[in-house]
């Protein structure tokens, strides 16, 4: 690996080190080569991310920034020397892990909706948004460990999902009054009589507690179906999967519990002790 690489990772590596919210819960427990690469996809992650959410950009700025990123992802796989640190070790990541291409496309392409679209009409709008926001990173991780087969990639698919649909949960007073978006099914809130006037005053009726009871139910029933995935992985990529799925799990259990929907639920000490026993447990 040459030096101007390795002063990519580094940087990578720092910047990721900045930032907690979304890194893997347990990147601590990878294997170094794995750690930085996952520390390089974050940061690919956080920067279209960014662009998207933050500062006072206009929507076809922002827009034209996500799509600079896409030509220079494009340029950097078709062998044009970067001078961004973060292609130049992106450039390795996907070329040791062999890593599809299409994923991170996929990912900027999920920030783009982000951008122009903020509402869903029904659960399949959703669903494809996850597709691409979400999915992508749990098969990147399963290139990262060499165990990217046909069946990990359904189950990892299931998790992701639901994984960004509790964000969505957790997040509903966020993501109404600081950007705009609602992430829950407009035929859904149609079901249940709830309006935008809802997210707008922070209303947790017993309407609106029914509606995200059933949020809650179909993200759990997601998640169930692909934690077997922290079975079939041994070693620490299985032990990490189930820490993963373990802390979705208690989140989903504390947003079922709290009467107020548009409260962010808080892990405490003994919430991540049983997350930690949990993943132990191999069950």
């Amino acid at each position: 690996m040459s030096q101007t690489v390795k002063q990519a990772y580094r940087q990578c590596r720092r910047i990721a080190r900045q930032h907690y919210e979304n890194f893997p819960v347990a990147s601590f427990i990878l294997p170094s080569n794995i750690r930085a690469a996952v520390a390089v996809v974050y940061i690919f992650a956080r920067r279209a991310d960014d662009i998207a959410d933050e500062g006072n950009a206009s929507d076809e700025q922002r827009l034209s920034q996500l799509t600079k990123m896409e030509t220079e992802l494009q340029q950097t796989v078709n062998g044009q020397i970067a001078e961004d640190y973060l292609y130049i070790a992106l450039d390795d990541v996907i070329k040791k892990f062999k890593i599809p291409t299409q994923l991170l496309l996929d990912l900027i392409s999920a920030f783009k909706q982000d951008v122009s679209k903020k509402r869903y009409q029904n659960f399949g709008e959703l669903m494809h948004y996850c597709r691409r926001s979400a999915n992508p990173v749990g098969r990147i991780m399963l290139h990262l460990f060499d165990q990217a087969d046909e069946k990990n990639l359904a189950l990892s698919d299931g998790i992701c999902s639901a994984l960004q649909l509790i964000n969505f949960y957790q997040d509903l007073s966020q993501d109404y009054n600081e950007l705009q978006r609602i992430y829950i099914p407009e035929d859904d809130m149609q079901k249940y009589n709830i309006t935008e006037q809802h997210f707008a005053d922070a209303v947790s009726d017993q309407p609106m507690q029914q509606l995200m009871q059933a949020q809650y139910e179909r993200a759990e029933k997601l998640m169930q179906a692909g934690s077997w995935l922290g079975i079939r992985l041994h070693g620490r990529a299985g032990f990490e999967i189930r820490l993963i799925i373990a802390a979705g799990f208690k989140v989903l259990q504390k947003l079922k519990q709290q009467q107020d929907v548009f409260s962010r639920p808080r892990l405490k000490i003994h919430d991540y002790i049983w997350v930690l026993w949990r993943a132990l447990r191999k069950k």
